[in-house]
């Protein structure tokens, strides 16, 4: 599990490779990875979009950008736990994932909050000691 608190909200990610998904012979590999956003602070907050930046094995970075999370623009109430599940697809067997929530308080103020780096791994990588 991958957790980073920015502002008082905490992200946890669980990333999971997704064997019955992938084709490892034609270069596709695709994981699910659950992510969890507790707000410990005490005002309520909105998800309004996010930012992700996906980095294959290769090094090949591209950047995606959209509103809220699995169709949804949650507000997360003080204590409150949102939670959800997505997926992604690599055309190799190992990458990083990290990005940047953007949220509004009730207020209307603008903040972000970092969701942390986590691994994609499957078991088709070969670790090379050097």
């Amino acid at each position: 599990m991958y957790t980073k608190t920015t502002h008082h909200i905490t992200i946890s990610v669980d990333p999971v490779f997704l064997e019955d998904q992938s084709l490892p012979l034609e270069n596709h590999y695709v994981w699910a990875y659950q992510v969890w956003i507790e707000n410990q602070g005490p005002i309520m907050v909105q998800l309004l979009s996010r930012t992700w930046r996906i980095t294959d094995g290769n090094g090949l970075m591209h950047e995606v950008k959209g509103e809220g999370v699995v169709g949804e623009t949650p507000w997360i109430a003080p204590g409150a736990i949102y939670q959800y599940v997505s997926g992604t697809p690599l055309s190799t067997p190992s990458g990083v994932m990290e990005g940047v929530y953007h949220m509004k308080t009730h207020a209307g103020d603008l903040f972000d909050v970092i969701i942390p780096a986590f691994s994609l791994d499957s078991p088709y990588e070969t670790a090379v000691m050097h």
